[in-house]
């Protein structure tokens, strides 16, 4: 696959403040990116310079290899279709709405009309074609605003946090739905969001912006599985970050000394190296200290439950095993074990989930 779009060097200033810092971040044809990051990150400051709303201080970004800045402002706008947070819709019908950029085109009434009822039918709203803008619920707005953006066929579709204001019901049809469409159009997709749950579902790349710059990009399984520091780990659930170093290492296996403990993981570091050590949740096994079912797995340490929280079907457990070791297991699995806080327990874990960053 070809860079559709490629930034690099790229930093923004406001008011004398350094905003954002964009090394190197580049999206092929077809791929679905999304930029993932907290609150005041700076990904919204991305998405504008991206669409030429927002100049950029120095770097460069690159349409299909040409400067964004070189191309005619109109033109470029053209082949990028942009959905926000809040629809920005015109007074009018749906149908007027979703037509509107195609007549801006000039083209002929009778394509506008069918490609507006086909990109109305396949967002689910060909009921609403003669509604009123007014009254339509905010699960309804944003699917015209959808099928405005997708009626103009653009070469990247941008967008904003398009889901986060919508209720949980609603949000979850929404993204059903607009996954089948990026499925089956294989539209470039950019797409913003801090929800890690909206991004494993939607998208095949990363981009990390923490605190104004780019901190990692990749596939979902390079960046969530080996977040390149403690920061990223923290940010896509990475609970467990524990220093320590490496004591022994011998084909393709090491020994970290983590808090007076030894455990076992998988890599290539020399004896004596400083490193994260880090673990998923969802990768921790738990059971009562008198119970040990067979397991292979290397690591296996007796901590007391600390912390119990419920999170929906999950409970999220915290033991103390010298250090804090977060698991998440299902509520029901903590039901039939009986487990309390106060509770000692065994957990364990592989050490291929192991994921050590170096220092």
């Amino acid at each position: 696959m070809s860079v559709l779009l490629e930034v690099k060097k790229l930093t923004i200033r406001r008011e004398s403040r350094q905003v954002l810092e964009v090394d190197y971040l580049s999206i092929e044809e077809s791929q679905v990116l999304a930029v993932i990051g907290p609150n005041g990150a700076g990904k919204s400051t991305l998405l504008l310079a991206l669409n030429r709303l927002l100049a950029f201080d120095q770097g460069q970004v690159t349409f299909r290899g040409e400067p964004i800045e070189e191309m005619d402002e109109l033109t470029y706008r053209r082949r990028i279709g942009l959905v926000l947070q809040e629809p920005l819709l015109l007074d009018g019908s749906v149908f007027e709405n979703v037509a509107m950029g195609l007549r801006f085109r000039r083209m002929p009434r009778a394509e506008v009309s069918q490609r507006v009822d086909e990109w109305l039918s396949r967002l689910n709203i060909r009921h609403l074609r003669d509604r009123s803008v007014r009254k339509l619920s905010g699960g309804e707005a944003q699917r015209v605003s959808l099928a405005r953006a997708f009626a103009l066929q653009p070469e990247v579709l941008m967008l904003d946090e398009p889901f986060s204001a919508l209720d949980a019901p609603t949000r979850s049809r929404l993204l059903e739905d607009f996954q089948a469409l990026l499925a089956a159009t294989s539209i470039t997709t950019l797409f913003i969001t801090h929800d890690l749950d909206e991004a494993l579902y939607l998208a095949d790349q990363v981009a990390v912006l923490l605190e104004g710059r780019l901190r990692q990009s990749g596939s979902i399984q390079q960046v969530f599985s080996a977040p390149a520091d403690p920061d990223v780990a923290a940010f896509v659930g990475v609970e467990t970050v524990i220093a320590g170093w490496v004591v022994a290492s011998s084909e393709g296996r090491v020994i970290v000394q983590v808090n007076g403990l030894k455990l076992e993981a998988v890599g290539e570091l020399a004896a004596g190296r400083e490193v994260m050590f880090c673990l998923r949740p969802e990768d921790v096994t738990l059971w009562l200290e008198e119970i040990s079912p067979p397991s292979s797995a290397r690591n296996r340490l007796t901590g007391r439950i600390v912390r119990m929280t419920p999170q929906g079907p999950l409970a999220r457990v915290v033991l103390d095993c010298g250090f804090p070791l977060v698991a998440l297991i299902t509520r029901a699995s903590a039901q039939e074990m009986g487990l309390v806080e106060g509770q000692l327990a065994t957990a364990a874990f592989k050490a291929s989930v192991v994921h050590l960053i170096p220092r």
